[in-house]
């Protein structure tokens, strides 16, 4: 799966450090006058840095080591029971040890937001009446509504101040912005401005994709030949059904599939083509591998698909700070070719994305080929990528991600076969393989090369060893060999502008940088500019402001948007707190490997931003989108096995 974002944690507390002892294995080295105890730590949050703690421990926790769980996971359960002690006499329960962090992390679904909901014809504003009329189980009384609604969050809306139109109306948590004096939603008419983003899913596209009226014949075609043994040959564009081969243009959003699978597509002659524009050679005559658009990207800074944190906003973030390229997070097949609403949305494209890829994931060759040409022909890419470094359990043992290593036959049908249907180049993500010591990318790499890829980008660990060990860079070198004259890109244990001269030194084409990102983001910028970046905690506390803003124009400025954007700003800030300020470093640079301990800043800001408990980063999300609802659990989802 994408690098870090499922694996890579904040570690809990174990290994705090007591004073200023020696720097511990796997403890990154901090200056003495800052370090601290646990209990001095939590002191100076609890008194909002107005107070000094207190020099003494707990007779319980001498060392400090022990971090206290916080009550929301507490209630986290293996089998749904309580953690208290069995009373006297009692044989306690013994419980099958699960692996990992969180591993019984409660399924918190907001069915909250379903409670005096305002009818979306409402919101909408829309002419017509409610179509369920009194069958309808929201609101249509919209002073009710009000009674019951929260405050509002602010004076301002980043919809209504960036689009000059609030679409959510009434609902929306900033509505006093943009409400007139009888309620009315006001329009800034000289500022109004479609959102920039493309790769939407179009509902007469998503119909028939629930009804199965999508027909594959490229891909279709395509996989006969290859289950035949023979190599796939370019279909012509006069077989290709009605209705389905006209192509987006380049910044055109998918909107536009009415006019490829419009009402009026029944109405075609058999075998033809519905076009829009004129005609030209590429509607005629399909372009040969040799023809397609190539991926130039050598040296540029990609950002890895980061699944949960590589989203549409924290991407917007990453590219400011001077990454070059970025793809979307992991997209499973299946889920795509039944047209779910929350799938397609992993591959929407902002307009500062100016290289921008989409990540698939699937096991068999049929779903992964037909998957592409619908893609092919509905978003607007540069490149489709193939996940086959995922390492889950979900995902391996159905046979894709890293299982696809072990499947050489079905690696090579699902890359000939969407090669063939893809104008785009195709890449591969790997790992070094499945087994810790039983490194196969070596083997994999001409392959690959003779299958068509055009770029492929290998993680240096295996499945089996995860984040226990370093990445293998020595064996990305062999494989840069291996792969030529293709080009590969290396990944794993960026940290800072060293990492990356270190890793760019061994040859390969260029750099992905995953979990680095997530610890730093402007680790784009100190490794164009090769210096090492001291950044305040106010600089910081910016960036997510940045991210506040770009989540609620992303996922909306209605209750159910706030709080998506805060489920994400939290699932970040589980590893924002691993960053250690430079200023505070005895020894440059931060490695990925080593755990802060405890520490106070340099001002209170810059010690909560610190804090590994989830509690404290609640906190600081109260600072940029308000009080959190009631009955609010965060247990963040990824491991903590990143230090061991």
């Amino acid at each position: 799966m994408a690098e870090g974002a499922a694996e890579a944690p904040a570690e809990s507390g174990d290994g705090g450090d007591s004073g200023a002892s020696a720097p511990e294995r796997g403890v990154a080295p901090i200056k003495a006058q800052y370090r601290t105890t646990k209990e001095q730590f939590h002191e100076f949050l609890e008194a909002k840095g107005q107070e000094k703690p207190s020099q003494e421990t707990k007779a319980g926790d001498p060392g400090g080591n022990d971090l206290v769980e916080p009550e929301s996971k507490r209630i986290r359960l293996e089998d749904g029971q309580t953690g208290e002690a069995a009373e006297p006499g009692e044989q306690p329960q013994v419980q099958k040890r699960a692996r990992g962090q969180n591993k019984g992390r409660p399924h918190m679904k907001p069915t909250h937001y379903d409670k005096n909901r305002l009818c979306p014809s409402l919101v909408q504003e829309s002419a017509a009446k409610c179509l369920f009329g009194d069958r309808c189980r929201f609101l249509h009384d919209v002073g009710r509504y009000l009674e019951t609604k929260p405050s509002d969050l602010g004076p301002r809306c980043v919809l209504f101040e960036t689009f000059g139109r609030c679409p959510y109306g009434v609902t929306c948590r900033f509505a006093g912005a943009h409400l007139g004096p009888d309620g009315q939603n006001l329009v800034q008419e000289e500022r109004v401005q479609a959102p920039p983003v493309r790769n939407g899913l179009d509902k007469a596209l998503q119909q028939q994709l629930r009804k199965r009226e999508v027909h594959f014949e490229r891909a279709e075609q395509a996989l006969r030949q290859l289950s035949r043994g023979q190599m796939p040959a370019p279909a012509p564009a006069a077989e290709l059904p009605k209705g389905t081969e006209a192509e987006n243009a380049p910044g055109q959003d998918s909107g536009d599939t009415q006019a490829l699978l419009g009402p009026d597509a029944d109405g075609l002659p058999s075998g033809s083509v519905w076009t829009r524009g004129p005609l030209t050679d590429e509607d005629v005559v399909r372009l040969r591998p040799c023809e397609k658009r190539k991926l130039d990207i050598s040296g540029k800074l990609y950002l890895a698909p980061l699944t949960t944190c590589g989203n549409l906003p924290f991407r917007r973030i990453c590219k400011r700070f001077g990454a070059d390229v970025t793809c979307g997070e992991m997209a499973v097949c299946t889920s795509l070719l039944q047209g779910q609403t929350s799938e397609w949305a992993l591959l929407k494209r902002h307009q500062c994305e100016d290289i921008f890829g989409v990540q698939l994931e699937g096991a068999f060759p049929d779903t992964m080929t037909k998957c592409a040409e619908l893609l092919n022909r509905t978003i607007d890419v540069d490149f489709v990528d193939i996940n086959v470094g995922c390492p889950i359990d979900l995902v391996y043992k159905k046979g894709g991600g890293c299982a696809l290593m072990n499947r050489s036959a079905k690696f090579q049908q699902i890359v000939r076969g969407m090669n063939q249907v893809l104008d785009v180049p195709l890449t591969v993500k790997i790992r070094t393989g499945v087994q810790e010591r039983v490194n196969l990318a070596h083997r994999l790499l001409p392959e690959l090369r003779d299958w068509g890829a055009a770029l492929v980008t290998l993680h240096g660990r295996s499945r089996e060893q995860r984040y226990t060990k370093l990445a293998d860079w020595q064996y990305i070198e062999q494989c840069v060999m291996a792969a030529s004259p293709m080009p590969l890109f290396g990944n794993g244990d960026i940290l800072s502008y060293e990492d990356a001269n270190r890793a760019m030194q061994t040859g390969v084409a260029g750099i992905m940088i995953a979990r680095g990102a997530l610890l730093k983001p402007w680790l784009f910028t100190e490794i164009k500019e090769q210096r090492h970046w001291d950044i305040s905690s106010s600089e910081r506390l910016a960036v997510l402001q940045d991210f506040t803003r770009y989540g609620l124009e992303h996922w909306g400025s209605d209750t159910q948007g706030v709080e998506k954007t805060r489920r994400f700003l939290l699932e970040w800030l589980s590893f924002l707190c691993r960053y250690v300020p430079v200023g505070l470093l005895e020894r440059l640079p931060q490695r990925i490997n080593e755990r802060p301990p405890y520490y106070l800043g340099r001002d209170y800001l810059e010690t909560l931003m610190a804090s590994q408990k989830a509690d404290d980063w609640i906190r600081i999300s109260e600072m940029l989108l308000g009080p959190v609802p009631p009955n609010f659990v965060f247990l963040p989802k990824h491991k903590a096995n990143a230090y061991k």
